[in-house]
């Protein structure tokens, strides 16, 4: 065990380390000049060269990664050069939480959707039911996320008034004001999600209600309910928790749009903002996290495999 977590958070620090070296190349070679972003426009020559020195951007591009590097190691993320100029590790700290709640709510609201959905259409395969919902997933996975979001805004927002569409309340303020306003967006992210989680739980549970295990229990009497959930359910759910890992990395970083259509402070509008001023301490800083997410959730769901299925303890030992 103390072997296998000592692997993980190897594989973990190799992993951020390839990113970090990706994102400060990448950066490297935008266009744009980092001193106009803190200067702004109309200064002299000599105000931007002593700005470049000032930030280090005059030295080598190997000795530049080497500072941020170090820096990152001791938790300094640097500093904002479009005012206010506050560290960047303080304005990911006000932005992280509101992503990790949008992609949270959206993935708990997407699994409350799918599981019924799929039980209801896998023990019912090839009738109505099976039929209209796998209609239904269809078309939600064909609709890019963004109208889903204008058509739920227009419903919901313009035509019967039930949320606002431009207001976010933080949840230190007030609970029940901020599941209000993000429960809109949070079902925006839902709705696809709840799609695809549909439709790769019900591919895995066909093939698991044909198993020998699964007749012995209907032979015994079991109700359909009961087969379900006690039988049928966790031995189908590899793929879906595998998919859920990789769903929560990714949507705390590709929220994007969803935070644009309904103003929410979160690390999308964080990066993009960051990126359109010229503010790169803050998009390194932002995608170095937002990869930390990522591989941290996917490592998480690694370890949850021996309590869907004990075998694969064993084929781990």
């Amino acid at each position: 065990m103390a072997r296998r977590l000592l692997l993980s958070v190897l594989e973990l620090a190799a992993v951020l380390f390839l990113v970090s070296i990706g994102v400060f190349l990448l950066l490297s070679l935008v266009p744009g000049d980092p001193a106009v972003a803190v200067l702004g426009e109309g200064r002299t020559p000599q105000e931007y060269a002593a700005m470049r020195h000032e930030l280090g951007l005059d030295q080598p591009l190997l000795a530049r990664y080497g500072d941020w590097l170090g820096g990152v190691l001791h938790g300094d993320l640097g500093t904002s050069l479009v005012p206010p100029q506050t560290g960047v590790l303080e304005r990911i700290g006000s932005a992280l939480p509101v992503s990790l709640e949008l992609a949270v709510l959206g993935l708990v609201l997407a699994l409350l959707i799918a599981l019924p959905l799929a039980m209801w259409s896998a023990y019912h395969q090839g009738g109505r039911a099976d039929r209209a919902i796998s209609a239904a997933t269809f078309g939600l996975l064909s609709m890019p996320s963004f109208l889903i979001g204008i058509v739920l805004i227009a419903l919901l927002v313009d035509g019967l008034g039930l949320f606002a569409r431009n207001e976010w309340v933080r949840i230190g303020d007030s609970i029940g004001g901020n599941l209000h306003h993000a429960f809109l967006p949070a079902l925006t992210i839902a709705l696809m999600e709840a799609a695809m989680f549909t439709r790769i739980l019900r591919g895995d549970l066909v093939t698991t209600l044909h198993e020998d295990f699964i007749l012995a229990a209907r032979a015994r009497g079991m109700s359909p309910l009961r087969i379900m959930l006690s039988d049928a359910l966790r031995p189908s759910s590899f793929s879906l928790v595998t998919v859920l890992g990789l769903s929560i990395g990714r949507l705390v970083g590709s929220t994007v749009i969803v935070e644009y259509l309904f103003a929410l402070p979160g690390m999308g509008k964080l990066v993009i903002d960051a990126a359109n001023q010229g503010n790169y301490p803050v998009v390194q800083g932002a995608v170095l996290v937002i990869a930390l997410v990522y591989v941290a959730s996917n490592a998480l769901i690694d370890r949850s495999y021996g309590l869907l299925d004990p075998r694969t303890r064993r084929a781990h030992a």
